[in-house]
């Protein structure tokens, strides 16, 4: 919020070139005394050419003094009351109003910070609302599956035997895995998760997390799935790793989360016997590590790109996932933005002539100054 006034009138509220304003409070209010002083100079010079009474030219002069202090006055005080109105309305909770902007002093910066809390207090607004709405949805889905498993039981109409217990469990894992996602994303918001950087290889690391990705899609074949993780087998994983004693200096915890979720959305959103590719590839600094997650779906509109690590946002395509996906909740990708920015790292959407290219840039070890 407080890079829009500075970006009007550089640090400290002054133009590019470094002098003020041209049009400043400042330079109001000394205008207005230079022509105070003007207009008695001048009355009073009139007085004596034209042997007028002292007494008339001090009430003209006041007159007119007065009139142009109202005049000014008036242009420094009606945009204070609309910014009390907006403001107003914001602490009642309509994000809706907007200060008018048609000024080139501090009350304009002023008018300008004010929107732009405003269009910030409105978008967080409707995130707590969607917050609200989608956790609702998501959690109201295994609920009332597992409500109904036990409904039957104590009703008398199913057994509790193996089968429907195991549906049971299905549901309840289910909903402890949102639980469990909502909470990472909570302690990453809040900035309690600590990172636990070290350097580690490469290869053998990814290769881990893309057999874990492999056995847990395999377990959960033929179940619901969870939260949005996925439950195909039919997608081929492959790791793509130059050189191969390629190392990195990060948090292996929370890199394991980023590429696990990357993973995750990759596949869902492949075709048949896919294919999804995790590259790795050195970065310009010391340890640094530059990771792509290329899938062969259907892609992402550059139109969305800006959306895809916001929380609950599913994209936008006509078929956004594969068999065996319940198309999660959104929130992986959303966290996997959360813990590269931990790293001080970035994560963004790249070109590809196919799919979808997911990049991530980690800094690696942090440069001590000579």
């Amino acid at each position: 919020m407080s890079g829009g006034p500075a970006g009007r009138g550089g640090p400290g509220g002054s133009w590019p070139w470094g002098g003020v304003r041209p049009f400043s409070i400042k330079t109001k209010l000394g205008a207005l005394v230079v022509v105070s002083v003007l207009i008695t100079t001048g009355l009073s010079v009139i007085a004596v050419h034209t042997k007028t009474e002292l007494r008339f030219i001090t009430v003209f002069s006041m007159i007119a003094t007065l009139l142009i202090t109202q005049f000014v006055a008036h242009s420094l005080t009606a945009p204070l009351d609309d910014m009390n109105a907006v403001a107003r309305s914001i602490s009642h909770g309509d994000y809706t109003r907007r200060v008018r902007e048609n000024r080139r002093d501090e009350l304009g910066d002023l008018a300008q910070t004010i929107n732009v809390m405003a269009d910030e207090l409105e978008a967080q607004d409707r995130q707590r609302k969607e917050l609200v709405a989608n956790v609702s949805h998501e959690l109201r889905t295994p609920i009332a599956g597992l409500r109904a498993v036990l409904e039957n039981i104590v009703d008398g109409v199913t057994r509790a035997d193996p089968e429907t217990m195991r549906t049971a469990l299905k549901q309840t894992e289910r909903l402890g895995r949102l639980v469990e996602t909502l909470l990472d994303l909570s302690r990453l918001d809040n900035g309690v998760v600590p990172l636990k950087t070290r350097r580690f290889e490469v290869w053998p690391y990814l290769s881990g997390v893309l057999k874990e990705a492999n056995m847990v899609a395999s377990a959960r074949a033929g179940m619901a799935s969870g939260s949005g993780s996925h439950t195909r087998t039919d997608v081929h994983l492959h790791l793509d790793v130059s050189p191969p004693e390629l190392t990195a200096h990060a948090d292996p915890e929370r890199i394991h989360q980023v590429v696990a979720n990357l993973i995750d959305n990759a596949v869902k959103h492949s075709p048949p016997h896919g294919r999804v590719t995790v590259r790795a590839r050195r970065g310009d600094r010391p340890d640094s590590l530059e990771l792509e997650v290329l899938d062969e779906g259907p892609g992402i509109p550059r139109t969305e790109w800006h959306r895809v690590f916001e929380r609950f946002n599913r994209g936008n395509v006509n078929r956004p996932h594969g068999p065996g996906s319940d198309g999660g909740t959104g929130l992986g990708l959303a966290i996997a933005r959360w813990a590269v920015d931990l790293h001080g790292g970035r994560i963004g959407v790249a070109e590809s002539e196919r799919g979808c290219r997911i990049r991530i840039t980690l800094p690696g070890t942090p440069s001590v100054p000579s």
